[in-house]
């Protein structure tokens, strides 16, 4: 029975990783790609025209958050994360189609109605990928829930790596400014995660004849009725209000900064810069890999309402260092912003599910977390089109500072939480 878990386990976690490099990708980052390589000055469509279907997708996101979770509740995970990430694969597929990149001749050879829809289908499927992956993590894992959700949660990492580091260069210098491969690639690996779940996983431990983290019995935690708990009655529970505050700042300050980067940097020094600051963006990245791992271990050991608070505050290393970043290259400031993006890069992903499994449990986590996650996303879905906005007019410190008044409202939430119990206690020994 142990080595049938550990297939499960193995399985798993490398399923999850994907999920999270697909998650923060196709979510944010892949639009530092598309803003390299569709500009207005290239003869293409301009940064607020790009982003328009992902602030439209944020909006509807917030709905369909609630949707899928509840969808996730009543017929299973991998019911549902099939049909959205087929999607996803064929959003891909359409962003390449719809060409429109300055290399080719920008609006010209572009189709902006199929760019305009296939952005808009990733970014609304996008949320499957995050609350299907941390799902099955919570379903099968308690006692180690932070170490195996940190493992998984490198894939965030890897596309910061991959995506927002080398693509650029590699795109510029080897595909002479042709993302398309890309897109392509990724709707192939969308394809290979569908396999991985129709065959090779399962949505709770129960249904393999197995209990969470491998114990030889249910848990004790969960002795009782363990039905989900109905939307109107979450509602009026203050725990969730207090929950869905500390994860707005995750939730919007992570993505403001992750998919502005190329036009803050562009904007303050040109493409020059940018190109400089990838080198430092690859290092802080790589550093998120063991990060990740630290807050993984920090949530099973001191809790995850401590870990949450560490991961707040390094919300602030980053921007701070953004704020004052320099026209000319800065390799102390750089160095700066490549530490705190490490912190939150490795942090983010692991934070997120762990701190609601905490307050609620494993058999409530997916009603709680539901109505946390879309309310949490309301005002997230705004922060791209923000920081494009004010960074364009020449306002960039003021981003930014809108960002720390955001850190400290969700700060000052989390520390009226910070005597509430885990709610799985009893299997943690």
């Amino acid at each position: 029975m142990k080595k049938k878990f550990l297939f499960f386990g193995i399985v798993l976690v490398f399923f999850n990783l994907l999920c999270m490099f697909m998650y923060a990708g196709m979510q944010v980052e892949h639009m530092n790609i598309i803003q390299t390589f569709i500009t207005e000055d290239g003869g293409g469509w301009n940064a607020n025209l790009t982003m328009l279907p992902m602030t439209i997708g944020n909006i509807a996101a917030i709905i369909l958050t609630i949707v899928y979770g509840t969808l996730l509740i009543k017929f299973g995970i991998k019911k549902i994360m099939i049909p959205f990430m087929a999607l996803t694969g064929l959003g891909c597929v359409g962003i390449a189609l719809a060409n429109g990149l300055d290399c080719f001749g920008g609006t010209k050879a572009g189709n902006f109605p199929l760019f305009f829809i296939a952005l808009f289908v990733i970014r609304c499927c996008c949320p499957i990928f995050q609350m299907g992956g941390a799902m099955l993590i919570t379903n099968w894992f308690i006692r180690l829930r932070g170490r195996m959700a940190s493992i998984g949660s490198i894939g965030a990492t890897i596309f910061t790596i991959v995506g927002t580091s080398l693509m650029p260069n590699v795109i510029s210098k080897q595909w002479n400014g042709d993302y398309r491969p890309f897109y392509y690639g990724v709707a192939v690996l969308t394809l290979l995660m569908i396999l991985i779940l129709v065959f090779l996983l399962k949505d709770v431990p129960e249904d393999a004849g197995l209990y969470p983290d491998g114990m030889d019995h249910s848990p004790l935690s969960e002795i009782g009725d363990n039905t989900p708990i109905k939307a109107s009655k979450m509602l009026r529970d203050k725990k969730l209000w207090q929950l869905t505050i500390v994860m707005i700042a995750p939730q919007f300050v992570l993505p403001a900064i992750m998919s502005s980067m190329a036009i803050s940097f562009m904007t303050l020094g040109g493409s020059e810069l940018w190109l400089a600051a990838t080198a430092f963006l690859s290092v802080g990245a790589i550093g998120g890999i063991p990060c990740s791992l630290a807050f993984g271990w920090l949530n099973d050991k001191l809790g995850s309402l401590k870990a949450e608070m560490i991961f707040i505050l390094s919300m602030l290393i980053p921007t701070l260092s953004l704020i004052f970043m320099p026209v000319k290259k800065s390799v102390i400031l750089l160095s700066i912003m490549a530490i705190g993006l490490a912190i939150i890069l490795g942090a983010a992903p692991v934070m997120g599910p762990c701190i609601v499994a905490y307050v609620y449990g494993r058999k409530q986590y997916q009603a709680a977390n539901r109505l946390a996650f879309a309310m949490s996303l309301i005002p997230a879905a705004f922060s791209g089109i923000m920081m494009t906005s004010l960074i364009q007019s020449g306002h960039a410190k003021i981003a930014y500072l809108i960002l720390i008044i955001i850190i400290a409202i969700s700060f000052t939430a989390l520390m009226t939480m910070r005597k509430l119990p885990d709610a799985n206690a009893a299997d943690r020994s």
